[in-house]
C-alpha cells in the first residue's frame, strides 16, 4: 500500500485492526502536483509489474494518468465496491466519475469555507465581509492600515482551486474523452483575475504556498481567506501554531448578484486501487480501501479532514469540537458540511495538472514582482499548452 506521509496513520492504524492481512505499507512523496510517483508509474506500466496493491493519490490531478487507456490502473470500485460508494454524497465523489465508472474513492471532503481572525477582527472593529468582491476590498485596506497582515496565499498548487474553481472558472471542464474547456477570458474567469489584482496589488497577498516552510512565518499574520475545512486543525494548530480562540471559519462567500455562495475545494485527496490484482490480493486490498475510507478509526479517531464518508461525518466533527480550538467551536464546524454544496460542478480532474502550470507560471512570476495581468497571462499560455501537449483539443465554449 502507497501512503503519503499524511496518511501512513490510516495504513498503520489498519494493520493494527487487520492483523490477519500482511500490508507492506511504502510512504512515498506527498507533494502536490509532483511528478515522482507519475514517473514510477510509467515504469510499472512498462514492465507490466510492480504496481501497488492501492494507493493514496499525492495529486487528485493523478487520477487522469492512473485512468487513462495507456495506464489504465484505477479499477472500478462502483462494480468491486457499490456497497462503500453508496455511502458518499454523488457530489463529493464527482470527481471519481470517470467515463461512467467509478475509479477512486474520497478520503476527506476537503471544501474551501471563508477563514478569518476573529480576535482581529474584533480588535479592530473590521466587518466580516460577505462576498468576495468585498473580501477583496478589505483585504487591501487591511493590508494599508496594517502593514504584514495578509489576506491569502498564491503560492501553492492549490490555489487555482482556491480562487479559479470559486470562480466557476473553466479551467478543468471536460467536454469529451479529447476535449477540454479551458477560457480565461470568460466573465467567470475575469472575476477571479480582478479578485486577485486587487488582492496582490493592495499587498493583502504572500506569494508563499501554504506548505512552503516560511509559510509558518507569515501563517500567524493570516487575517482571513478562502481556505479548506483541513486548513483548521492542520495548518493553523499543528503547523502555524495560532494560538487558541483566534482563528473561527463561516460560510463561503458569494459573487456580488448571486444569492448562493460559491467556493473551491481544495485535496480530499483521491484513493486508488490497483485493476491488476486478482482473487485473495483483490479481496484484501478491498478491506483495506473501506476501512481508510470509512472506519472511525481512521476516518475519526486520527484524520484531520473532514470525513467525505457520509457516516462518519458528525461522529468527526463531535470528536473535533470537543477541541475548543477556534474563536466559535459551534460556528466553525457549523459551516464545514452546507460547504459541500457550494462547490461548483464541472471541475474535473485532467492529464494536464493546472496547480502545477500554476505554481511553476503565476507563482515565480508574482515573486518576481511581475504584475498579476503578466502572471495570468502566462498562466492562460502555458495552460493551454500543455493541455494540448496532452492530446486535448482545446474549446473556450461547450
Amino acid at each position: 500500500m502507497w501512503v503519503d506521509p499524511p496518511r501512513v496513520p490510516a495504513a498503520d492504524a489498519f494493520k493494527k485492526a487487520h492483523p490477519e492481512i500482511p500490508i507492506n505499507i511504502v510512504q512515498i512523496d506527498g507533494t502536490v502536483g509532483g511528478k515522482t510517483v507519475q514517473q514510477q508509474f510509467a515504469q510499472f506500466d512498462a514492465a507490466k509489474k510492480g504496481w501497488p496493491d492501492a494507493i493514496f493519490f499525492p495529486s487528485n490531478d493523478d487520477i487522469a494518468w492512473a485512468t487513462s487507456a495507456k495506464s489504465n490502473y484505477a479499477a472500478d470500485v462502483g462494480k468491486l465496491m457499490p456497497d462503500v460508494v453508496s455511502g458518499y454524497d454523488p457530489a463529493v465523489l464527482s470527481m471519481c466519475d470517470i467515463g461512467g465508472a467509478t475509479r477512486c474513492l474520497r478520503n476527506d471532503a476537503a471544501p474551501d469555507v471563508f477563514w478569518y481572525n476573529a480576535k482581529f477582527f474584533k480588535d479592530n472593529g473590521y466587518t466580516l465581509p460577505t462576498t468576495w468582491e468585498e473580501y477583496a476590498t478589505l483585504g487591501a485596506k487591511i493590508a494599508k492600515e496594517h502593514p504584514g497582515m495578509i489576506s491569502g496565499f498564491t503560492g501553492d498548487a492549490y490555489a487555482p482551486d482556491r480562487y479559479l474553481w470559486a470562480a466557476d472558472c473553466s479551467t478543468n471542464d471536460t467536454v469529451s474523452g479529447t476535449k477540454v474547456l479551458i477560457n480565461l477570458d470568460d466573465p467567470k474567469c475575469q472575476r477571479a483575475k480582478d479578485l486577485l489584482t486587487t488582492l496582490y496589488d493592495g499587498k493583502a497577498l504572500s506569494t508563499s504556498g501554504i506548505f512552503d516552510a516560511d509559510a509558518a512565518k507569515v501563517g500567524p499574520n493570516l487575517v482571513m481567506s478562502p481556505g479548506a475545512v483541513w486548513w483548521g486543525d492542520y495548518l493553523f494548530n499543528q503547523t502555524w501554531k495560532i494560538p487558541a480562540g483566534q482563528m473561527q471559519a463561516t460560510t463561503p462567500l458569494k459573487w456580488k448578484g448571486e444569492s448562493k455562495p460559491s467556493t473551491g475545494d481544495e485535496g480530499g485527496g483521491l484513493w486508488g486501487l490497483s485493476s491488476h490484482i486478482t482473487g485473495k490480493q483483490l479481496k484484501n486490498a478491498e478491506v483495506f480501501m473501506k476501512f481508510v475510507v470509512s472506519d472511525p478509526a481512521w476516518q475519526v479517531d486520527l484524520s484531520t479532514g473532514l470525513p467525505a464518508y457520509k457516516a462518519v461525518q458528525d461522529a468527526w466533527i463531535a470528536k473535533q469540537s470537543a477541541a475548543s480550538y477556534y474563536a466559535d467551536t459551534a460556528a466553525t464546524f457549523a459551516s464545514f458540511k452546507p460547504a459541500i454544496s457550494a462547490v461548483p460542478s464541472g471541475h474535473k480532474y485532467q492529464l494536464y495538472s493546472t496547480g502545477s502550470v500554476w505554481t511553476e507560471t503565476v507563482a515565480p512570476a508574482l515573486v518576481a514582482g511581475k504584475s498579476f495581468a503578466d502572471a495570468w497571462t502566462a498562466f492562460g499560455t502555458d495552460l493551454n499548452n500543455q493541455a494540448k501537449s496532452q492530446g486535448y483539443t482545446v474549446v473556450t465554449s461547450k
